[in-house]
């Protein structure tokens, strides 16, 4: 283990324990930065702090972009909502479902059954 300089091979040599080899691999969990072990129990270290970061800051900027354009726009109708940066590690988003507005009649319905009362 490079982090320690312990050689895993004194564990067979009878110079290292199982139990301190369970210290170290929980010491080298809580380490920050990536190792192989990490993303081998846990996909979402296959980023660091700094990916994720950037990936929130992009994320932000999309949806700050179409608020504006939303706002702005004149055909702003036809614009899709940003989806997020994929994250490892994290379910692919789920589409929503398209809501369906009520139709005319429906509404005019509704609002005689409102002023009736």
């Amino acid at each position: 283990m490079e982090f320690f300089g312990v050689d895993l091979l004194d564990l067979w040599r009878g110079r290292l324990s199982i139990r301190r080899v369970g210290v170290l691999i929980n010491s080298l969990m809580k380490k920050p930065g990536r190792s192989t072990l990490l993303e081998a129990m846990d996909e979402r270290t296959r980023w660091g702090e700094s990916e994720y970061l950037l990936a929130r800051i992009s994320d932000a900027l999309e949806v700050s972009n179409y608020l504006f354009f939303k706002a702005n726009a004149q055909d702003s109708d036809d614009l899709d909502e940003p989806l997020p940066i994929p994250r490892p590690g994290q379910p692919e988003p789920e589409e929503q479902p398209v809501e369906q507005f009520s139709s005319a009649q429906e509404l005019s319905n509704f609002l005689g059954q409102i002023s009736s009362l």
